[in-house]
């Protein structure tokens, strides 16, 4: 079986090599003014002046002491680091908004504006691949990019949103997570029948998902609660993916998905279990399926050879096989991209 894939055209490459490199200027500028105090101002008290620390957008603030040279000093480098920071994250966003409308005319992959709004909030604050891991259907849309085409019979959105938990130290925050859901919407709440589980007031459904190795690294009061399971420690092997794709909304986001050999497993494994939504498991098979069989013909940077089998667990080796045996066999592309 030779891989199902539409290769995107030169223009389309062109604006999706646009897209990355216009993004990370405004995220790297997002960033930035993310750490800085939410404001600095001068009150006058009893006639005299202190330079007040605003908090947030309520107007909570702190004293940093009366008016002298060195909070003078603070002040006006506060003022013009932001009004720099500001001034380069405007000018590229008006670039990114022109790049995602032509992303769009192109027909290029989306994803769902709840999921870009997530993923960029995630982004912002340096949470995405260092904390969180898109593993879920959204996923396959970064997979599209590194193959450089469209793959035929891999299902690419869906109406919730999985992410795994990853990080690899101990979490000091209380509530990256959960802060970071309610920054992007207040409606969100956990489901009480399915604690691993938030919905917002349109019923968007983001779910959390965590390996066992990873669960003594979360906060301790964050939220949603994520049930620990044993086929999310796969997904943390291989070479992450990062590209940047864009919402229905026309807006940009990243997403961070797992190594697409593991990812591919994954899913077939879950096609083969009587736990999964029997809804689900032959989107499950299709997506394995066919994303095993664009690795093969069209992402040679992701070996499956004698190496890679070794790695396989017990549970994924027979699927390999399985899947070796009836479309393994090496092919080339219908056309070659050179």
């Amino acid at each position: 079986m030779t891989a199902e894939l539409i290769q995107f055209t030169d223009e389309k490459i062109r604006v999706l090599v646009n897209l990355e490199q216009q993004y990370e200027v405004w995220i790297e500028a997002e960033r930035a003014i993310a750490t800085l105090p939410y404001n600095l101002k001068w009150k006058t008290v009893s006639e005299k002046d202190y330079l007040y620390q605003v908090l947030d957008r309520t107007g909570n603030a702190k004293s940093l002491g009366p008016r002298s040279t060195e909070n003078e000093t603070k002040f006006d480098a506060y003022h013009s680091r932001k009004t720099e920071l500001s001034r380069r994250r405007d000018e590229t966003r008006a670039r990114l908004v022109d790049t995602c409308r032509l992303y769009r005319a192109l027909r290029l992959p989306l994803i769902p504006s709840e999921a870009a709004e997530i993923l960029r909030e995630a982004d912002r604050r340096a949470l995405l691949g260092t904390h969180l891991l898109v593993v879920g259907t959204n996923a396959v849309p970064a997979y599209f990019v590194e193959a450089g085409g469209r793959i035929v019979n891999a299902p690419s959105e869906t109406n919730d949103f999985d992410l795994a938990w990853m990080a690899n130290e101990q979490e000091e925050r209380d509530n990256p997570v959960w802060a970071m859901l309610k920054s992007v919407d207040r409606t969100y709440t956990v489901n009480t029948e399915r604690p691993f589980q938030a919905r917002n007031s349109k019923a968007y459904e983001v779910e959390l998902l965590v390996a066992p190795s990873k669960v003594g690294t979360m906060g301790k009061r964050d939220q949603p609660k994520p049930v620990p399971l044993d086929e999310q420690e796969w997904l943390l092997r291989g070479r992450f993916v990062s590209h940047v794709v864009v919402g229905r909304d026309g807006s940009p986001a990243r997403i961070v998905a797992p190594d697409p050999r593991w990812f591919a497993l994954q899913k077939l494994w879950m096609s083969r279990q009587e736990k999964r939504n029997s809804l689900k498991r032959p989107k499950d098979a299709k997506q394995g399926e066919a994303l095993l069989t664009v690795i093969r013909d069209w992402m040679p940077q992701f070996k499956m050879d004698d190496a890679f089998e070794e790695e396989l667990p017990d549970e994924l080796r027979p699927l390999f096989e399985e899947w070796k045996q009836e479309y393994g066999a090496a092919s080339m592309p219908r056309s070659l991209p050179w």
